[in-house]
C-alpha cells in the first residue's frame, strides 16, 4: 500500500447520500451556479490596453503631436508615431506575458475532493458547484462556504477572516467559509454559497490584489511620475509664452514657429516609455522565472525577492527532500513490538494523517483494531491521539453444540471466554513533549543521540485516559520509539552557500526536535552555535526582537511562534522571506515580505504564497533572487536615462525664459535624443544581467544622477547654442551634437560593467547619430548642417558635459554602495560544490561579473 493510497481515500459516511447526480452537476453548470470566478492573478486585456494608451502623459503627448501637425510640419511629429509604437509593443508584450503566466496558473490550480454519483472525484475548486459535498482535510483551503455535515476532529484557521491564529474545532452543523484552511481532522460539507458570493471572493479585494506586495521600483516610478506632472503643468504655459515673445522678438516666423518650438521641451518633459518599461520588466521577469518552474502569483514579489536580507526556511521540505521515510521501531520496557506496530497500524491508517503517520503507514500494515475516537496530530499539540479496541475474542461461539472428538451424549464443556478488553488511549508525538522530563530523563537522553545523528524520533505512549485536546496531558507510559529518516536535498548545501555569500541570513525556524534541526543545519553547511528550543523564547515582540538576530536554528517552533519570529525580524529592519510546505507555514507565510511555497505543499500554502516553487526544488531560490536584482538594476539604469532626459529640458526650458530666446530644438530633434539615447537602448538594457546587490534607496539613487546629470546637458546644449554662429540650423545642429556627447556618455556609465553586447549597443547608438550627422539624406531630412568650427565647439563643451556626468556617476555610487563590503560575492568565497539545477560554471560567471561590478563601483 503507498502512503498516497492510505493519505487520500476519504471515508465515506452512510448518511452523506451519494452526492450530485452528473445531470444535476450539468443543469447547475449551465445556470452558472459555479465555484469560477474572474482571474486576478494578472490585469484583464482590456486593463492592459487602458494602461498603454489611456495615460495622462498619452494624452499630453496626443495633444502635442495633434498641435505640430495643424503646423504642417509632419516630420516633427514623428514623436506621435514613436508613442504610437511604444503603446502597442507595450500592448503585444503584456498580453503575451498574461497568457503565459495565466496558462500557467490554471495548470497548478487548486483541487477539491466531491462526492458524485456515489463516488469520489477531485477537481478543479472552480469547478465545485452549489450543492456539491465536499471532503476536507488537514491542508486543504475551503473553496466555498456552507455546514459541515460531518466532522473526524476537524479544525480550522480561520485567521484569514477573523485574525485569530488559533485553530477552531468544527463539528456537525457548524458553517466553514471559503479561504479558511483545515490544520487538523478531516470531514465533509456542503457547497451551498459558491462563486463570487462566497467568503473568500467578497475578501478577495484585500487578500489577492495584482500589487500586493510593497514594491519599492513602483512607488519610485509613481513618485516620479506625480513630480512630472506637476512639473509639466507648471512649465507647459511657461514654454509657449516663452516662444510667443522670443518669436515675436525676432520677426522670425509666425504662430507655426511658436507651437514648433514651445513644444520642443514639453516633449522632453514627458517619460513616455517609462511605465511601459517597468511593467514589462516585471512581467517578462515572471515569464523567465516560469522556466525556472518559479510561479510568480504577484509580480512585485519578484523585486521583493531582491530585497530580502533574511530568508527562513523549514527544515523538512527545504533543507531536506521532504519525504520521510519509516527507518525501525523499537520497543520499551519489554513492550511486544508486535503489539506496538498493531497499534500503529490503526493509529496511522487515516485519511487525514499528516507526513509523519503516511510514512509509517506505508511500512505497517492495517492491523484491523478498531479506532473509537481520535484526536488528529496538530502542529501546536504536536501529537495525536486515538482510543483503540484492542484483538478480539475467541471467535469460537459458546453455544458451538460439539467439538471434533467429543461425545454426542454430553454437553461439552464451557469455553473460557476472555474478559471484555476495554478501548486503551494511545499517543503519537514528539518525545520531549509527551515525556515526563524527570521520570524518562534516561530515555530523553537516548532520544537525543538518536536526533544528533539526524534521526526523527516519535513515541507511541500509552495514556491511562483519553485526553482533552486543550488540556494537559496524563502522565504517559512509553511503549516504543518510531525513527524516521529525511534525506537532505543534494543542492540545500550549494544554495545556502550562496545566500551567505549574499549577505542573505538564513534562519532555521522547524517544529522539530532543536537538536535534530541542528544536526541537518551542520550537514548542509550552516554555522550553528546552539539551537533554541522556541518553547524557551519569550512571548513579547520586543523581547523576541533582541533574541532573534543572533541565532540560526529554532526547534519546537508553533505556528503562531512562526509568525512571532518573522514579526520580530521585520521590527529588526530586516526584509523577510520565508519558505514552507505545510499548513502550519501558512501564518508566517503571510505576514513575511515575501512567502515561497512549495509545489507540492498544501493547497492553502500555496494559495497565500506570492511565489511557488512549482517543482519544489529550492536550488531555484539564486535563480529567482538574480531574477529580482536584474529588474531593479535594469529599471533603475531605465529610470535614470529618462529623468535626465527630462531634467536637461526643463534647464534649456528654463534658461530660454531667463534669456527670453528661442528654444534651441524643434521636436523632430528631440526625437532624434529621446531613441538614440534613451528609447532604444533602455528597451536593450531593460533585459541585461544585472547582478549588483540591492541597495535601498532606489529613487534617490535615480534623482543623484539623473538630475545632475541633466542639468550638465542641458547647460552644455544651451551653452553650445550661445556661443556657436552661423545659421539658425547650424546653431540648432552645434547645440544637438554637443547634447548628444553628454547623453551617450551618460549611457556608457550606466551600461558598465561592460560585455561585448554593451559595447555593441552603445557604439550602435553613436553611429547612428553619426549617420544622422554625415549622410546627405538624413541630413537634410533632419535639417542638421555642423560646420568645421561648430565640431570643435561639440568636441569642448560636450567634452566639459561629460566629466561633469562621470563625476556624478562616481559620486552617487560611491554614496549608495552596499553598507557591508564582506558581502560581496568574491569568487574565492564561492567554490562549493553544485548539484542539479546549480551550475559551477554559472556560479563562478556570476561570481566574476559581481567582483567586475564591485572593482568598477571603486568599492
Amino acid at each position: 500500500m503507498t502512503v498516497e493510497s492510505v493519505a487520500r481515500t476519504p471515508p465515506i459516511p452512510a448518511t452523506l447520500g451519494p452526492g450530485l447526480t452528473s445531470a444535476e452537476v450539468a443543469q447547475r453548470v449551465t445556470e452558472n451556479r459555479t465555484n469560477r470566478t474572474e482571474k486576478v492573478t494578472s490585469r484583464s486585456t482590456w486593463a492592459i490596453v487602458k494602461a498603454n494608451v489611456f495615460t495622462r502623459f498619452n494624452g499630453l503627448l496626443g495633444a502635442l503631436f495633434v498641435l505640430v501637425l495643424a503646423t504642417g510640419s509632419y516630420k516633427d511629429g514623428l514623436f506621435g508615431i514613436a508613442l504610437i509604437v511604444n503603446s502597442v509593443m507595450g500592448i503585444a508584450q503584456e498580453v503575451s506575458a498574461k497568457r503565459k503566466l495565466d496558462a500557467l496558473a490554471v495548470l497548478h490550480a487548486p483541487t477539491a475532493t466531491v462526492l458524485r454519483d456515489g463516488r469520489t472525484a477531485v477537481i478543479d475548486t472552480a469547478d465545485v458547484v452549489e450543492g456539491d459535498l465536499v471532503y476536507l482535510r488537514s491542508g486543504d483551503q475551503v473553496p466555498a462556504d456552507g455546514p459541515l455535515l460531518a466532522s473526524d476532529n476537524l479544525e480550522i484557521d480561520e485567521s484569514n477572516l477573523t485574525g485569530e491564529s488559533d485553530a477552531i474545532p468544527r463539528g456537525p452543523g457548524e458553517p466553514v467559509s471559503s479561504g479558511t484552511a483545515v490544520v487538523a481532522g478531516s470531514g465533509w460539507f456542503r457547497a451551498d454559497t459558491v462563486g463570487a458570493a462566497a467568503t473568500a471572493q467578497k475578501l478577495s479585494a484585500e487578500a489577492r490584489q495584482f500589487t500586493r506586495v510593497y514594491s519599492e521600483v513602483q512607488h519610485s516610478t509613481n513618485v516620479l511620475l506625480r513630480w512630472l506632472t506637476w512639473v509639466v503643468l507648471v512649465l507647459a504655459p511657461l514654454s509657449f509664452w516663452t516662444q510667443w515673445r522670443a518669436v515675436r522678438a525676432a520677426g522670425s516666423g509666425g504662430w507655426r514657429d511658436i507651437v514648433l518650438k514651445g513644444t520642443t521641451p514639453l516633449v522632453g518633459l514627458v517619460p513616455e516609455g517609462l511605465v511601459v518599461l517597468t511593467t514589462l520588466a516585471f512581467l517578462l521577469a515572471a515569464v523567465q522565472l516560469t522556466k525556472q518552474q518559479a510561479l510568480v502569483q504577484e509580480l512585485p514579489a519578484v523585486e521583493g525577492l531582491a530585497r530580502v536580507d533574511v530568508i527562513c526556511v523549514d527544515k523538512t521540505g527545504t533543507l531536506t527532500q521532504g519525504e520521510i521515510a519509516f527507518d525501525r521501531l523499537t520497543p520499551l520496557d519489554g513492550c511486544d513490538e508486535g503489539h506496538a506496530r498493531a497499534v500503529l497500524g490503526a493509529m496511522t491508517h487515516d485519511p487525514a494523517a499528516n507526513a509523519t503517520a503516511q510514512a509509517i503507514a506505508a511500512a505497517i500494515p492495517a492491523s484491523g483494531w478498531e479506532v473509537r475516537e481520535r484526536i488528529p496530530f496538530n502542529s501546536a499539540r504536536k501529537w495525536s491521539a486515538a482510543l483503540i479496541l484492542g484483538p478480539p475474542g475467541d471467535p469460537c461461539h459458546p453455544q458451538d453444540p460439539c467439538h471434533p472428538g467429543e461425545s454426542r451424549d454430553l454437553p461439552p464443556p464451557p469455553s473460557p471466554q476472555p474478559p471484555p478488553i476495554p478501548p486503551t488511549p494511545y499517543a503519537l508525538g514528539a518525545p520531549d513533549i509527551l515525556l515526563d522530563q524527570t521520570k524518562h530523563k534516561s530515555l530523553l537522553h537516548d532520544v537525543a543521540a538518536r536526533a544528533a545523528q539526524g534521526k526523527r524520533v516519535v513515541v507511541l505512549a500509552q495514556l491511562p485516559t483519553f485526553p482533552d485536546p486543550d488540556a494537559p496531558l496524563p502522565p504517559v507510559t512509553p511503549v516504543a520509539l518510531i525513527e524516521l529518516s529525511e534525506v537532505i536535498r543534494p543542492d540545500a548545501k550549494a544554495t545556502l552557500a550562496y545566500f551567505a555569500a549574499q549577505g542573505v541570513a538564513v534562519k532555521v525556524i522547524s517544529g522539530d526536535n532543536p537538536v535534530t534541526v541542528t544536526a541537518v543545519a551542520k550537514n548542509v553547511g550552516l554555522a550553528v552555535e546552539q539551537a533554541v528550543d522556541a518553547r524557551t523564547l519569550p512571548e513579547d515582540l520586543d523581547e523576541l526582537a533582541q533574541v532573534v538576530d543572533n541565532v540560526t536554528v529554532f526547534g519546537r517552533v508553533t505556528p503562531a511562534q512562526k509568525r512571532g519570529l518573522v514579526r520580530a525580524l521585520q521590527q529588526n529592519g530586516h526584509t523577510v522571506a520565508m519558505t514552507g510546505d505545510g499548513v502550519n507555514d501558512v501564518l508566517a507565510l503571510k505576514d513575511a515580505d515575501i512567502g515561497i511555497a512549495m509545489g507540492n505543499g498544501a493547497q492553502a500554502t500555496k494559495a497565500v504564497a506570492q511565489l511557488v516553487l512549482l517543482d519544489s526544488q529550492f536550488s531555484h531560490l539564486p535563480k529567482v533572487l538574480s531574477e529580482g536584482r536584474r529588474l531593479i538594476g535594469n529599471v533603475e539604469r531605465v529610470a535614470s536615462l529618462f529623468v535626465a532626459k527630462n531634467a536637461m529640458s526643463a534647464t534649456m526650458l528654463i534658461a530660454t525664459a531667463i534669456l527670453g530666446v528661442e528654444f534651441p530644438f524643434r521636436p523632430l530633434h528631440m526625437t532624434i535624443v529621446s531613441t538614440l539615447t534613451i528609447g532604444l537602448p533602455a528597451a536593450i538594457l531593460a533585459l541585461a544581467a544585472n547582478r549588483r546587490r540591492y541597495v535601498p534607496g532606489f529613487l534617490s539613487r535615480v534623482l543623484a544622477l539623473s538630475l545632475p546629470a541633466g542639468l550638465a546637458a542641458g547647460l552644455a546644449a544651451f551653452a553650445a547654442f550661445a556661443f556657436a554662429h552661423g545659421t539658425e540650423a547650424q546653431v540648432s545642429t552645434v547645440a544637438l551634437g554637443t547634447l548628444l556627447v553628454v547623453n551617450f556618455w551618460l549611457l556608457g556609465a550606466l551600461a558598465r560593467p561592460y560585455n561585448w553586447w554593451k559595447v555593441l549597443v552603445v557604439v550602435g547608438m553613436v553611429a547612428l547619430a553619426q549617420l544622422a550627422f554625415t549622410v546627405p539624406p538624413l541630413r537634410r531630412f533632419l535639417d542638421l548642417d555642423l560646420p568645421v568650427t561648430g565640431f570643435w565647439l561639440v568636441a569642448l563643451i560636450g567634452g566639459l558635459g561629460a566629466v561633469i556626468v562621470e563625476l556624478a556617476y562616481r559620486i552617487s555610487r560611491r554614496m549608495h554602495q552596499p553598507p557591508d563590503p564582506e558581502g560581496h560575492l568574491h569568487l574565492h568565497e564561492f567554490r562549493v560544490e553544485y548539484h542539479d539545477n546549480i551550475d559551477t560554471r554559472q556560479a563562478e560567471a556570476e561570481a566574476r561579473a559581481l567582483e567586475k561590478d564591485r572593482l568598477g563601483r571603486g568599492v
